[in-house]
């Protein structure tokens, strides 16, 4: 079958788009799902470098999440049937023609989203709205700041922290980007290429500052978010997209009285999985109601790859980067 694949670490020229791939085996509780458009996120940046917490063995075929229709189902497998539309989140895989995942971690599509919006749900409004809800447990009222606002989970928290009644303020790098950041909803914008965090923060509180920083940046917008906390406020460590890795001299979280959260999706779903499928639950109501209605911009055949993997690295996505087949 045609995949992607990677069998060296680099960046996206070292990947190689093959049309001999075998088809992937279906265990008794597996789903075989055809797949019709994956979402390209920034762990798929570090993964084919060999950067991520977690690498498979070479060679493997990139991808962590996609929409599709089931095209057959294990001998176990009792929540779906053939021609069923779904989404999948495996970790790897979805980069390819068909993957075969354990139905647990397979979903029914949620009503009213086409194939490429839906392929780009999971990785990003999972981790956002357990962000939100459980890490920050954000309140109606609370001031936001969203960095990186215009990427595909900065656009899903500015929605769920609209929706949750938060104050939000967006931050981003262009004028461009923060006008996408406007009309999803957010109150206040930053352009952070021209404007120093701290100084728009302060003048748009009124010098109390933020309650809650999303911040799936980092590197140098790190320490001027938090240097802009509110008392009780918490900033989540959400991903380091700009690079590097920031080093947070401590005795700010003293100063403000605030904390640094952890925000690891991936690890909540298997230490908590009660709680996170009451969190798909709400969020598929609040898709069905259309509430909620995902940010896809950047669209590109799978053999462009080497394409969307340059949109994402180089930070001019605008929403979700999604590849289709």
């Amino acid at each position: 079958m045609k995949a992607v694949v990677c069998r060296e670490h680099g960046l996206p020229e070292k990947l190689e788009l093959v049309s001999d791939w075998p088809e992937p085996t279906l265990g008794e509780h597996d789903v075989l799902v055809r797949v019709k458009a994956a979402g390209l996120n920034f762990p798929d940046v570090l993964i084919i470098q060999g950067k991520y917490q977690f690498q498979p063995e070479l060679p493997f075929i990139p991808g962590n999440e996609c929409s599709g229709v089931v095209e057959a189902v294990g001998a176990k497998v009792t929540r779906y049937k053939p021609g069923d539309q779904v989404i999948s989140a495996a970790g790897t895989g979805a980069f390819c023609e068909r993957i075969t995942a354990n139905e647990n971690g397979v979903f029914p599509m949620p009503k009213g989203l086409s194939f490429e919006q839906a392929a780009g749900v999971s990785i990003t409004y999972f981790t956002s709205y357990y962000a939100l809800k459980q890490r920050a447990n954000i309140q109606p009222g609370e001031t936001l700041l969203v960095l990186g606002a215009a990427g595909g989970v900065g656009t899903t928290a500015i929605e769920l922290g609209k929706l949750m009644g938060a104050k939000v303020i967006a931050a981003a790098s262009s004028d461009e980007k923060l006008e996408l950041c406007k009309k999803l909803g957010a109150d206040e914008v930053i352009n952070y290429s021209t404007t120093s965090i701290k100084d728009a923060v302060k003048e748009l509180t009124g010098g109390r500052g933020v309650d809650v920083v999303y911040d799936p940046v980092g590197g140098d917008y790190a320490e001027p978010a938090i240097r802009s906390m509110a008392w009780n406020g918490r900033y989540l460590v959400i991903g380091f997209a700009s690079g590097p890795i920031p080093k947070i001299p401590l005795n700010l979280t003293l100063l403000k009285g605030c904390s640094i959260v952890g925000v690891f999706w991936g690890r909540f779903t298997g230490e908590e999985p009660k709680v996170h499928l009451q969190n798909i639950s709400e969020l598929w109501e609040l898709f069905a109601t259309g509430k909620l209605n995902p940010v896809v911009t950047d669209v590109f055949p799978l053999e462009q790859y080497q394409d969307a993997y340059n949109c994402m690295i180089e930070r001019r996505a605008r929403g979700k980067v999604i590849l289709t087949l």
